[in-house]
C-alpha cells in the first residue's frame, strides 16, 4: 500500500519520515523536492511551497499510520491519499472524496477503505 501526503516546504521532512520508520509504520518514506501547490481551502485559492511525501506501508498499519500522520503533521487536515493496487480489478484507486474545510471530512477508517477498494466490483443484482 502506498500513501501520499504533503508537508510544508519548510517542514523537517527527514524527521517526519524517520518518526514513521522508527515506529515501524512505514517501510520507506520518499521526500520529493519542493514544489508549488495551488489549491482551494476555506473558499480561497492558495499557493504554497510543499513537498510530496510517499509512504510505503502495509494494509494492517494504515489506521495507525493515519493517526500518527495527524499527530505529526502541521496542517489541520493533512492530505492522506491511499493507493492500493489490485491486479484483479485492473484499477489502482477509486475516488474517495473532496473537501475544502475540516468539516468536509468524516471519520476515515483506512482498513475499511482498502477492503472496499480490493472488493470485487458489484454487479447490477447486488444490494446496495
Amino acid at each position: 500500500v502506498v500513501v501520499m501526503t504533503t508537508l510544508p516546504g519548510d517542514a523537517d521532512g527527514p524527521a517526519f519520515g524517520r518518526a514513521l520508520l522508527n515506529e515501524r509504520l512505514a517501510a520507506c518514506v520518499n521526500l520529493l523536492a519542493p514544489m508549488e501547490s495551488v489549491y482551494r481551502w476555506e473558499g480561497r485559492v492558495e499557493q504554497e511551497t510543499e513537498r510530496q511525501v510517499i509512504i510505503k506501508t502495509t494494509r494492517d498499519r494504515l489506521n495507525a499510520l493515519w493517526d500518527r500522520v495527524r499527530e505529526l503533521h502541521p496542517y489541520e487536515v493533512p492530505e492522506f491519499i491511499v493507493l492500493a493496487i489490485a491486479d484483479h480489478l485492473g484499477i489502482p484507486l477509486r475516488f474517495v472524496g473532496l473537501g475544502e474545510t475540516a468539516e468536509d471530512f468524516g471519520v476515515f477508517d483506512a482498513t475499511t477503505f482498502v477492503d472496499a477498494v480490493l472488493a470485487p466490483p458489484r454487479t447490477s443484482g447486488d444490494a446496495a
